[in-house]
């Protein structure tokens, strides 16, 4: 078992041009811990989950993974730390007339160099190909193995991108609207099968969700965003049907950003914006 990843933001905003899609963001997540993202779309969850790994490097502010400042790795060391942070977008980018396992072995590919990486995906050792199945077998699939990924139902396909991130000895895992193409049966299905694997591996797990009930239920922290900013950070349990309700208002309060509990200091401040900057509202 590898060690869990913790994860430190201070005050990271992140532009493209003069659009702000994170604004002032500050939290430290601890390793091991489980955590979701919610709010309406355009809030800034994903860019969040690619600050996290460094696939979005924060305009101003610091990321820190493991302690340390993403701004200090060089190339070689981020493309590292990368490699052993597992992320399953939400379009879970899957090659789909590939088989499954070479889907899954294509997660440790940046891990290796380019001819170690295509002799690995063409012509799988035994070894690997055990390693592979005892994984899909974790998931579920196991069967799956040399099927065409394009031939798998869309719940069998977000499993082979949960064994892809997890043939990577992740230190955590990303996931960003998971659940977002599934029917609601098959969406707690997955939801569970993530928060129970991250849990038995011990690893770090952040997730972006629209399913207000899924994220209550599975995710013990949750953090509201909204164009750009933190709304609250509280224990999922703490938050009431009126966050969620102004959460995804059409418009949103005219008042200062609400405090997020057990903290000292506001997350978010009315302070203006500088000249020609605009907050991301949609897409």
């Amino acid at each position: 078992m590898v060690e869990a990843a913790g994860f430190q933001l201070e005050d990271v905003w992140v532009r493209f041009g003069a659009v702000s899609a994170l604004e002032r963001v500050s939290l430290e997540i601890a390793p091991g811990s489980a955590i979701g993202f919610v709010g309406p779309s355009g809030a800034g969850k994903t860019t969040l989950l690619e600050a996290l790994n460094g696939s979005r490097p924060a305009t101003t502010g610091t990321v820190r993974v493991g302690g340390r400042a993403l701004r200090d790795f060089g190339r070689r060391e981020l493309r590292e730390t990368r490699s052993h942070i597992g992320f399953i977008h939400q379009g879970l980018d899957l090659v789909p007339n590939l088989r499954v396992s070479q889907n899954v072995i294509a997660g440790r590919l940046g891990q290796m160099g380019f001819a170690r990486s295509l002799g690995s995906l063409l012509f799988p050792s035994r070894e690997v190909l055990r390693e592979v199945y005892a994984i899909l077998e974790r998931v579920g699939i196991p069967e799956k193995l040399f099927e065409q990924t394009d031939r798998l139902s869309g719940g069998q396909q977000q499993r082979v991108a949960l064994a892809r991130a997890l043939f990577q000895k992740p230190t955590a895992l990303l996931a960003d609207e998971p659940v977002s193409s599934v029917d609601p049966a098959r969406a707690r299905d997955m939801i569970d099968l993530l928060t129970r694997v991250s849990r038995e591996e011990g690893l770090t797990l952040c997730m972006s969700l629209h399913n207000l009930e899924l994220a209550r239920t599975y995710l013990p922290r949750l953090v509201g965003l909204r164009a750009g900013r933190i709304v609250f950070d509280r224990e999922s349990t703490a938050i009431d049907d009126g966050a969620f309700e102004s959460l995804y208002a059409l418009r949103a309060p005219t008042d200062d950003v609400p405090h997020p509990i057990d903290r000292d200091e506001p997350i978010a401040s009315s302070q203006p914006r500088g000249p020609g900057e605009v907050r991301l509202d949609g897409g």
